[in-house]
């Protein structure tokens, strides 16, 4: 058998109500690590249609995991544009 090797780091820096929407999200679907949820959440994102578009010189910021009022929502600048 061999095994998946991941050579690569990625470091993320989360808010306090990020973190338990992730923890939350985790332990609901029985996810096994946080790094395990992660890449799922990513393998979903990547799949999904109808994400919001970055505008040329959006600030990293302005990218969130819930929304303004703690909703688990789509992040994003703010912008109706969606990718196509």
């Amino acid at each position: 058998m061999t095994e998946l090797e991941r050579g690569d780091r990625l470091q993320i820096m989360l808010s306090g109500e990020e973190l338990q929407a992730l923890e939350n999200w985790r332990f609901e679907n029985r996810m096994p690590s946080r790094a395990a949820a992660v890449r799922e959440l990513l393998r979903r994102g990547l799949k999904a249609e109808g994400f919001m578009k970055a505008e040329l010189g959006a600030k990293s910021k302005n990218f969130g995991v819930i929304d303004m009022d703690g909703a688990v929502g789509h992040g994003g600048n703010g912008s109706d544009e969606r990718a196509e």
